[in-house]
């Protein structure tokens, strides 16, 4: 991998929702709300005819843009295993919330499903050229957590033995 380049979509867009971390054992188990922050990492070996990683507009970026949009502005984020999922989804029934069925609502959940959502996306857009090599979500300033693309670290690990092979063979 020769090439990396990010995009953040920070707190200031407006991501804000709601959420719970329903196993913890303090506040935490309440409702709160965030507006969360993405960092994606991108990586190619080669540049597109423009030299760029990744298009940041319509024809790269746009898609996952309108995904976290429609994923994470005003929802009501609520876990998969949530035991009052039930309670929640009646909200939306009755008109009061916008209900987002995630994986988990940790920081590292929602990081690795912000990740399984954009890679295709991205694949699509530049014909494969182009992959995350990882997603950071943030809560707020201090609180975040990184997913990284398995394939991307094995990439790295098998460049550095290539690299070390080729200086040992001089």
């Amino acid at each position: 991998m020769a090439w990396i380049s990010t995009k953040t979509y920070g707190a200031e867009r407006g991501l804000t929702c709601a959420l719970r971390q329903w196993a913890a054992d303090s506040h935490c188990a309440l409702l709160h709300g965030y507006s969360l922050a993405f960092r994606f990492t991108f990586a190619a070996e080669q540049l597109d005819a423009r030299g760029w990683v990744v298009d940041f507009g319509a024809g790269g970026f746009g898609k996952i843009r309108q995904w976290l949009h429609a994923t994470f502005d005003h929802t009501l984020l609520v876990a998969e295993d949530d035991p009052a999922r039930p309670e929640f989804v009646r909200l939306q029934e009755l008109g009061l919330a916008r209900i987002q069925v995630v994986p988990g609502a940790s920081c590292e959940m929602l990081a690795r499903f912000a990740f399984e959502a954009a890679r295709p996306m991205i694949a699509e857009a530049t014909g494969g050229r182009c992959w995350i090599a990882e997603v950071e979500c943030r809560e707020h300033g201090a609180n975040s957590a990184i997913y990284r693309n398995p394939d991307a670290v094995l990439r790295e690990v098998q460049a550095e033995a290539l690299t070390a092979l080729a200086a040992q063979l001089g």
